[in-house]
Formats: structure tokens, C-alpha cells, sequence
């Protein structure tokens, strides 16, 4: 448990599965007040249910909805954005622009959305924690999609650490994680995925949820750390 979170308000959003909800976990362990969103409310009922944690739908793409939910929210302390899509990826010579639009439409704009609604929410001594993809700089082939959106907001990290001080803001930006956002591909066909991705790794596997999770839950507590953007792959942009 870590003491710096009790009962600091945090809200995860993006956390029904996956990264959000292993980072909402630790930090309800740490006696953090988390409030988790998504769009699916089924699976926002369960995480409520096996949890214990708040839950709210919010559609992040939905800036009335937005502006809403931080209104109805009030001052909070830190913020975890772990929205993303999965458009995007492929080799660029025959990858539909129209898959690359839809990928900042679900990962970059939604991102920006969310932020630019909870900053007058945000607590001056808070901080702020993106998720984005170890694509930004890894130039692996089939990934130049995803290296424009995630790259587009990890460039914008350090700027805003210096327009947003004293608020802190940092992402976290993991390489294979074995999560459900690779439920868009058949389970034969991600395994083999992970396979070829993990093979020339040093860590050799593909992460677990809780494992990026421990990186967002530091950069979010660290006070003295803002502008960076944490490679917790894996090495495998090296």
C-alpha cells in the first residue's frame, strides 16, 4: 500500500479492463477514492461488483459528456487517461487512411477530450498520467499508424508540463501487454502475434496489466517527476 494516494480522489479513465483496471485496483488497495469510467456499462456494473470501485459511463468522445461528468466530479487529485482504439496498425503501403483516422478517433482525440475537460477540476498539485504505446519509437513494420498517434501525444507531454506547472503530467508507454484490447484479433492469431513481437525481446514475453500498472501508479505519485514518458516494454524498443 502506498500511503501518498489515501484518500486522494483519482479517476481512471478508460478503466473497465485491461491497464485502467489493473491501475485503478492498486490504487483502491492503496486507499485511493477511485472513480473508474468506460463506455460499457456491463462491464462497468462488474467492475463494481467484484471491485468495489465507483463507476461511471462516460463517452469519451462525447465533450458534453465530458464536461459533465467533471462538473458533477468536483476537485480531484489525480487523473489516469487509458483510452484507446484498435485502428491503425499495418503495413502503410496498404493500410486504409480511413483505419488511421479512425485510430486517433479512438485514442488520440479522446485522450486530448478528456484532459482538456478535467483541467479545471484538477487539483495544482496533482497529477496527470497518459497511457500511449511503446510504437511511438519503436519503427517496428505494420506499426507507422500507431507510431503517429501515439507518438502526436507523447510529443505533446513536455510542452504541457511546462504550460499546466505546477500540475504534473507524464505517460506511460507500455509495448506488449497480454490485455483484452487484442480481443479484435482471433486468439490463435494474437497468440502468434505475441509470439513474433516477444521473440526478440529481452523480457521474452508479453506484459501483464499490473505490471504497466505499477509504472502508471510511480509517475502518478512521484512528485518531483513531470514532461516524461516512461518505456515500460520490455525492451522491446531497443
Amino acid at each position: 500500500m502506498n500511503a501518498a494516494f489515501e484518500n486522494k480522489k483519482v479517476i481512471v479513465i478508460g478503466g473497465s479492463s485491461g491497464i485502467g483496471l489493473a491501475t485503478a485496483q492498486l490504487l483502491a488497495n492503496s486507499r485511493a477514492l477511485v472513480t473508474v469510467t468506460g463506455r460499457d456499462e456491463n462491464k462497468l456494473k462488474a467492475v463494481h461488483q467484484t471491485t468495489g470501485i465507483q463507476t461511471q459511463a462516460v463517452d469519451s468522445s462525447d465533450r458534453t459528456a465530458l464536461d459533465a461528468f467533471f462538473s458533477t466530479i468536483g476537485k480531484f487529485d489525480h487523473l489516469v487517461i487509458s483510452v484507446s482504439g484498435s485502428k491503425g496498425m499495418g503495413n502503410f503501403a496498404s493500410l486504409p487512411l480511413q483505419e488511421l483516422r479512425a485510430g486517433f478517433e479512438g485514442k488520440f482525440w479522446p485522450q486530448l477530450n478528456t484532459l482538456q475537460a478535467a483541467l479545471p477540476y484538477l487539483n495544482e498539485n496533482g497529477s496527470i498520467v497518459l497511457i500511449t504505446a511503446i510504437s511511438s519509437v519503436a519503427q517496428k513494420p505494420g506499426t507507422s499508424g500507431l507510431a503517429a498517434i501515439n507518438g502526436a501525444l507523447e510529443l505533446m507531454v513536455p510542452v504541457l508540463a511546462q504550460e499546466l506547472k505546477p500540475l504534473r503530467i507524464n505517460a506511460v508507454s507500455p509495448g506488449v501487454v497480454d490485455t483484452p484490447w487484442w480481443n479484435f484479433v482471433p486468439e490463435e492469431a494474437k497468440q502468434e502475434t505475441f509470439k513474433q513481437f516477444t521473440a526478440h525481446i529481452p523480457a521474452g514475453r508479453a506484459a501483464k496489466a499490473t505490471e504497466i500498472a505499477d509504472a502508471v501508479v510511480f509517475a502518478l505519485g512521484n512528485n518531483y517527476m513531470t514532461g516524461s514518458v516512461i518505456h515500460c516494454d520490455g525492451g522491446f524498443s531497443l
